[in-house]
């Protein structure tokens, strides 16, 4: 009796179906991206540095606790209500802000809207946002409150550029990087914004959980 053969099974193609389908997953898998805020740390004093006075005014004190419960001055606020609360601290104007570049004495703020308060910031470029937080803060908790204290600083920088440009500071920003950073004139109007409202957000060491 003939002895009958298994046919064989011709695996030529399988390396080809495997390539194309590792193909098919790196173009429709999608990676999470890691999110937070964009912003330059600060670089480390030494030591023995003078540490300039700041008058406890010009200083909002933010503070988080571990329940991820948010303090503004020493008051309970909602996460909503922090931005309103920047905007009015900072564009106070109660007094002498700081020099100038290139001159000795400081002058009011002729541009700030604010209630001129003698017992908040005296100008926006002493004023100081301070931001504490718990070492068991959520991480998304710290990251929406420092997008509101951001936002804060765009509504006053796009109000202040509209008024003196045409234009908001946001659109001013764009303009200049889509001249690749060339167009002089552009880079001294955005100087102009950002030094009328500088951003000065300060992070103070977190507190140890008890």
């Amino acid at each position: 009796m003939a002895r009958r053969e298994n046919p064989e099974i011709n695996a030529g193609s399988m390396a080809d179906i495997a390539f194309l389908l590792l193909i098919f997953f790196l173009v429709t898998t999608t990676m999470d991206v890691d999110s937070g805020v964009s912003k330059k740390l600060a670089e480390r004093q030494p030591e023995n540095i003078d540490k300039p006075l700041v008058k406890e005014k010009n200083i909002f004190q933010v503070s988080i606790n571990r329940n991820n419960d948010l303090f503004v001055e020493g008051e309970i606020m909602e996460l909503k209500d922090l931005k309103v609360a920047a905007m009015k601290f900072i564009d106070n104007g109660g007094g002498i802000g700081n020099p100038p570049p290139g001159e000795e004495q400081g002058k009011a703020c002729d541009y700030c809207k604010g209630e001129r308060d003698e017992t908040s910031s005296d100008h926006p470029n002493k004023a100081i946002i301070s931001v504490e937080s718990d070492r068991a803060t959520e991480y998304g908790t710290y990251v929406s409150v420092q997008n509101e204290l951001l936002r804060a600083y765009t509504d006053l920088r796009n109000r202040l550029c509209q008024e003196r440009y045409g234009m908001s500071f946001t659109e001013l920003e764009k303009a200049f990087k889509d001249s690749a950073r060339k167009d002089e004139s552009l880079r001294k109007k955005v100087k102009d914004i950002k030094e009328s409202y500088p951003q000065i957000i300060s992070d103070t060491d977190p507190t140890s959980v008890k």
